[in-house]
């Protein structure tokens, strides 16, 4: 699949603010084997006195900027072309959880990759009793790692509800647990905490998701979606598996990666502070466009 997608991030701050600085994580990367990034192109207005790239710990695109002048505004806009790969469903090679732990605990490399970066508590995700019981079912339901991944990823789906008022940015997975509601941030907060608790290494994925109009309604402009879904360690055979719990799915060529992280903290798109004495309002439009 090819896809050309559009991003517009526009702050608009209730008083001017100064000596800012951001790190901003929206451009998308290349994966051998999965997608490949052709071209992307990221501006921001006012134009940054400072401008910096770099690949962080996981490999994820960051852009540093910088400002000393007053604004009341600021806008992001990224443009790409990428190209997604379709791939088949993975057959099982899984280890059962007891094969998995064995199996990590004969891994000494800690580079990106590592499964060991993902067994623990993160910035934003505490291990929590309730949700490791709750996860703990759908290992006890299933006999290896992969389907219990995709068991409990169905399980989410099936007993939350997708609501956007129900939870903030800074919700924690056991708010969103207890309320049994949120967004795609939130259940992927949930899947992550659970697997995690039954020693099942999880990680966070950011990236985009096209959406597809219901038959005979026209594509709305910006009414794509910034998303995130989960990564899973399914063990030396099998490798990280991604999953999509909002849509009861395995991540596929409509799902086009950002970055991946620990949990929302590793890869928020933009992340900063700023000098000011008021508050400010947030809007975002994307367009996941099939190049045909």
């Amino acid at each position: 699949m090819l896809y050309d997608i559009r991003l517009e991030l526009h702050y608009d701050y209730d008083a001017s603010v100064h000596g800012d600085r951001h790190l901003v994580r929206v451009s998308p990367i290349s994966i051998p084997g999965v997608q490949r990034v052709i071209a992307a192109s990221l501006s921001f207005d006012p134009k940054p006195k400072l401008e910096t790239s770099f690949l962080d710990f996981f490999d994820n695109n960051v852009t540093s900027i910088a400002y000393d002048d007053y604004h009341d505004h600021l806008d992001v806009r990224l443009t790409a072309r990428v190209q997604v790969e379709e791939t088949q469903k993975p057959a099982d090679f899984s280890p059962t959880v007891d094969g998995l732990a064995a199996e990590i605990s004969g891994l000494w490399s800690l580079d990106a990759q590592s499964p060991h970066h993902f067994l623990a508590a993160s910035p934003r995700i505490p291990l929590s009793r309730p949700i490791t019981s709750y996860a703990r079912e759908s290992v006890e339901r299933t006999n290896s790692v992969q389907a219990a991944a995709m068991d409990f990823c169905l399980a989410i789906h099936r007993d939350f509800t997708y609501d956007k008022k129900a939870t903030k940015v800074d919700t924690t997975p056991i708010e969103a647990f207890n309320l049994k509601r949120g967004v795609c941030q939130d259940f992927a907060h949930v899947m992550i905490a659970g697997l995690r608790g039954v020693g099942i290494p999880a990680g966070y994925v950011s990236g985009f998701l096209r959406t597809i109009p219901p038959k005979g309604k026209p594509r709305l402009e910006g009414a794509d979606a910034m998303h995130a879904w989960v990564r899973v360690w399914c063990g030396v055979h099998q490798g990280w598996l991604e999953f999509d719990p909002t849509n009861a799915m395995l991540a596929g060529p409509d799902h086009i990666t950002i970055g991946h992280g620990r949990d929302y903290a590793d890869i928020s798109p933009i992340i900063g502070v700023l000098r000011t004495s008021g508050d400010h309002k947030a809007k975002q439009s994307v367009d996941v466009v099939r190049v045909e």
